[in-house]
């Protein structure tokens, strides 16, 4: 089995095993107090900050532990708009941002505090200057994380944090998918991640707050942990956390160089071998061990069954793969296709033959997909135009998921003269994303939506 999920949680490193066995007989006592063996678990504690603090670039009393990278992002944002509150509630994050960082957004506005959210390109990055346009007198903090967790690309967050400090604006970074390769650049202000992302135990967070940042506690007051972590920590998985980093930073540039050499690999390879798939996020400024690509015509649900069947664990931002059967909102952000989405995240030490095996196992399985959902072959090249007309056909999808609508909309788009219309009847959410994205793909004009008696008409004009 090979396990291309580490974006989700990297498999426990070695040397976070051994750390937490030892530290499970070391660490167990409480190290507030001042007997011995609490003694012997304070100095565990104070060197897993310091070197936590060593890999992320700051002081150690500036860091503290939390029960989870979620945790630190909550306790992170709300503690540093509380501490803002007379400046103002104007909170800034990216469209791509963790679920994590949005919900806390979202109850910051259900409490009456304003959001603006920064749009981003083809390839999942915000610019700069959007940040600089959405800053206000009123602002009180900036999120912006550090690399995207379905994409992989790469944020500005130095040229970000840098007009964020001329206006006086703290700078929250969720570095939780970078900070296993190496520091997060730029003059910021907070900084949370998660050590599961590195290959740390789960249950343990770091959020760092710069001195002089204005931060206040939310919650009832606690001695642990600054005040900014309440509950006894977990010591054995701190340590083991602390340790991992170190050590996965350790192999980082040449791990960086061979995953990269992987990942280009698959992004080259993988439209050779299968039609109609979109590669999506940045081709250059990206993490080394993360590549995603959409197929036309396939059920990201099914997709992962069949790769998972072949002996490949793989993630996918697929609205077929949720509950609410909404299209990953990042995707959906960047405006690419969500339907048939693969995220493959390979971990440290992935060997070269597992990479090469599921490159000759992908093709079979998404055909395999298509024939169970009565895709279309791929197009023939097409022929010459020879009329235009006005004709409308219409395509009545309602009640039928992704990747279907398109599907359908595949096999009658040749029915209409050049010129003419399809205009798809649906219900489903992920058709907003997944038409306009099909058009892309396969040279048609995607003329837009409007409203219909149920669902959504999306009118798609034939071009060749």
């Amino acid at each position: 089995m090979s396990y291309f999920d580490a974006a989700s949680g990297a498999p426990l490193h070695p040397v976070a095993r051994q750390a937490l066995m030892a530290s499970l007989d070391e660490g167990w006592a409480d190290p507030a107090r001042l007997y011995r063996e609490g003694r012997r678990a304070r100095l565990l504690l104070d060197a897993a900050r310091e070197a936590a603090a060593e890999a992320v670039g700051c002081r150690p009393d500036e860091l503290v532990f939390t029960s989870s990278g979620t945790r630190a992002v909550h306790s992170g944002i709300a503690g540093a708009l509380a501490g803002r509150r007379r400046v103002g509630r104007h909170l800034i994050v990216s469209a791509v941002e963790h679920s994590s960082v949005l919900h806390s957004a979202d109850v910051h506005e259900a409490d009456g505090g304003a959001v603006r959210q920064v749009a981003v390109d083809r390839m999942g990055v915000v610019s700069a200057s959007s940040y600089a346009a959405a800053l206000r007198p009123d602002t009180a903090l900036a999120c912006l994380q550090s690399a995207n967790h379905e994409v992989g690309s790469e944020q500005p967050v130095g040229a970000v944090a840098e007009l964020c400090r001329e206006a006086g604006v703290p700078l929250l970074v969720d570095a939780a998918q970078s900070l296993g390769w190496g520091r997060v650049a730029g003059d910021w202000s907070l900084l949370t991640a998660s050590a599961h992302k590195w290959g740390g135990p789960s249950g343990v967070g770091l959020l760092v707050v710069r001195k002089g940042v204005r931060f206040a506690a939310q919650g009832p007051v606690d001695e642990r942990e600054s005040g900014r972590a309440a509950g006894f920590e977990n010591l054995p998985a701190i340590v083991a956390a602390a340790a991992s980093l170190r050590a996965v930073r350790a192999e980082a540039a040449q791990e960086a160089v061979r995953l990269r050499e992987l990942t280009e690999r698959i992004r080259a390879r993988v439209p050779e071998s299968v039609s109609d798939v979109e590669v999506v996020g940045d081709p250059v400024r990206r993490l080394p061990g993360i590549v995603t690509f959409s197929c036309l015509y396939v059920d990201g649900e099914t997709l992962l069954h069949e790769l998972d069947r072949a002996g490949f664990s793989v993630s996918s931002g697929s609205s077929c793969t949720s509950s609410t059967l909404t299209p990953s909102h990042v995707l959906k952000a960047m405006g690419v296709l969500s339907e048939g989405n693969v995220r493959v995240s390979l971990p440290l030490g992935t060997p070269e033959e597992d990479v090469e095996r599921f490159l000759a196992v992908l093709p079979g399985a998404v055909a395999a997909v298509r024939e169970k959902l009565g895709a279309p072959a791929p197009a023939p090249a097409p022929a010459p135009a020879t009329s235009v007309r006005e004709d409308v056909l219409v395509v009545d999808a309602l009640g039928k998921r992704c990747p279907i609508p398109v599907i359908e909309l595949a096999k009658v788009i040749g029915d209409v003269p050049v010129g003419g219309t399809v205009r798809v009847l649906s219900d489903d959410e992920a058709a907003r994303l997944d038409i306009p994205a099909w058009c892309e793909m396969r040279g048609q004009q995607y003329v837009g939506e409007e409203p219909a008696d149920r669902g959504t008409a999306y009118l798609v004009r034939r071009v060749s």
